[in-house]
């Protein structure tokens, strides 16, 4: 080592240590930042989504504008001779599909709202399970499709009894595969892959989109599987159930139905013994309220 280099080692040892424990800070703020927005990526593409609905919105109610503009002047052309009834036809069909339209992107915006609420009070705690995180549980559903579906390729019997679910040539098999390949190549290697909202939004609409194409899949399979003798006795995935709020309703009506059930017991036993009451001798109704009315007779 040269000797030149040692006064100057001696006068900046101290410096060591303060670039090691920066480089620790930064490396530790670094990685509390990726946990950080891996935690809130459900919340920040929920974020991302209602600000792409809202702008949605505001274009629909422009084009609605616009077109009400258009089938106003062209009104003014009819009256003028400049224009027939089929220009007055297709300058209101414009109205009517910018209205279409702005409804649409309004249910949109709701939706999205809603589920922003849901994903601000879903974000996990900084001691949460990792698989508590937004992309593992949206990878978790995405597997739990993929696990039904293998159900059928892997299972002899079931195979068997409904061959729709391999048959592509069933137009809704067809779709169901189709959005497999789709939510395929939007899925990141892993739960802990670095991810943008917008990507987040896009798999995870992805995965919404498989669940539905699959469900479709499986009922129009049983339905074949039914016509053809090969489907198991008893409801299946084509048979509709009833909706959480008919549930609902049905168990308030039969709430109600057996309160007023015993009101109308209770009713009837007091009617009755008013009518017992009634029917008693009035002597002996005199002497029930006084014992001792019958003892002063008989003295």
């Amino acid at each position: 080592m040269d000797a030149t280099l040692v006064p100057d080692l001696v006068a900046w040892w101290w410096t060591v240590p303060a670039v090691i424990g920066a480089g620790a800070l930064a490396w530790f703020g670094l990685r509390g930042q990726r946990s950080g927005r891996a935690r809130r990526l459900a919340y920040d593409a929920s974020r991302e989504a209602v600000r792409a609905a809202q702008r949605e919105v505001a274009t629909t109610r422009m084009s609605l504008r616009v077109a009400r503009a258009e089938l106003a002047r062209t009104l003014a052309e009819r009256s003028a001779g400049r224009a027939d009834g089929a220009d007055v036809a297709r300058a209101r069909r414009a109205v009517d599909l910018s209205q279409r339209d702005g409804k649409a992107a309004a249910a949109t915006l709701r939706a999205r709202r809603a589920a922003l609420s849901a994903d601000r009070a879903a974000v996990p705690g900084r001691s949460s399970d990792p698989r508590e995180l937004p992309l593992a549980r949206v990878m978790a559903s995405d597997d739990a499709v993929t696990a039904r579906w293998m159900e059928y390729e892997t299972d002899a019997a079931k195979a068997i009894a409904f061959p729709a679910m391999a048959d592509a040539t069933v137009p809704e098999t067809a779709a169901f595969l189709s959005q497999l390949r789709t939510t395929r190549a939007l899925r990141p290697a892993t739960a802990t892959a670095p991810m943008s909202p917008a990507e987040f939004t896009a798999y995870r609409d992805a995965v919404a989109r498989l669940a539905h194409a699959y469900d479709r899949a499986e009922a129009e399979a049983w339905r074949r599987a039914r016509r053809e003798g090969s489907a198991p006795a008893g409801p299946g995935p084509d048979t509709a159930q009833p909706s959480d709020w008919m549930l609902s309703a049905q168990e308030i009506a039969q709430n109600l139905t057996e309160a007023m059930i015993a009101r109308g017991a209770e009713a009837f036993a007091q009617g009755a013994e008013a009518i017992a009451r009634l029917s008693t001798p009035r002597d002996r109704r005199r002497d029930e309220r006084d014992p001792r009315g019958d003892r002063d007779r008989r003295a």
